[in-house]
């Protein structure tokens, strides 16, 4: 069955490790891979583009199926094989609506992410404005906090007492900023539910490659 699918991927991508982590959760193993660097713009070439016209990944291929946004693919792999391994959207009305929420909320968080990196990392630092750089690293701090009181009610997952697409879309992200220099100190139910998590066989076994034998980086080392 997986033999028909084709993924092409990148290290240390959050969304492309979700959809690595849904289709082990899925026990859809032996599907085809191709992991590709960003740096040297492999997510350019014409094998990808002719499937995903956005030249991003993950690019996912299913038969004749193409779903290449990460989330879109998670949901996708859910319906499609809803029966087959472990079940990522709860049957409970009240679970499954904590976990949509969760799910979607991904988005404010992600957006206060990108705006801080991208100052932080893209302007000059010459030019930046420290009022600027202030905002944006307290609106990033607030997100933070949000998840921690979140995660005090529900430490083990993010909707219940179950492992859900909740947790398929925002583990990696979480990993990111730990990797990128988080503080654990500062923020500890993040850091439980990161540590718990990252033993768990389907985010073990997709680990980012490029992750394993570097140091963690010191880029959110302030957050």
């Amino acid at each position: 069955m997986a033999k028909d699918m084709t993924l092409f991927w990148g290290s240390g991508s959050p969304p492309c490790w979700r959809v690595m982590i849904a289709l082990e959760e899925k026990n859809l193993k032996g599907y085809n891979q191709k992991m590709l660097s960003i740096e040297k713009m492999e997510h350019k070439s014409k094998e990808v583009m002719d499937l995903n016209p956005r030249g991003q990944l993950p690019t996912f291929k299913h038969g004749d199926t193409v779903v290449n946004e990460s989330l879109a693919a998670c949901f996708y792999l859910e319906s499609q094989f809803k029966s087959q391994g472990n079940k990522l959207i709860p049957d409970c009305p009240a679970e499954q609506a904590l976990m949509y929420q969760r799910l979607f909320e991904f988005f404010t968080f992600y957006q206060k992410m990108v705006d801080f990196l991208v100052y932080k990392l893209k302007v000059p630092e010459e030019e930046r404005l420290e009022s600027t750089m202030k905002k944006k690293k307290e609106a990033v701090i607030d997100e933070l906090k949000l998840w921690e009181r979140y995660l005090a009610k529900a430490p083990c997952y993010l909707a219940g007492k179950n492992f859900t697409l909740a947790d398929v879309s925002m583990f990696p992200s979480f990993a990111y900023l730990f990797q990128f220099g988080l503080s654990e100190k500062r923020y500890p139910k993040l850091a439980a539910y990161y540590d718990y998590l990252k033993e768990r066989p389907s985010i073990k076994a997709n680990w980012p490659p490029t992750w394993l034998n570097s140091p963690r980086q010191d880029i959110l080392k302030d957050i």
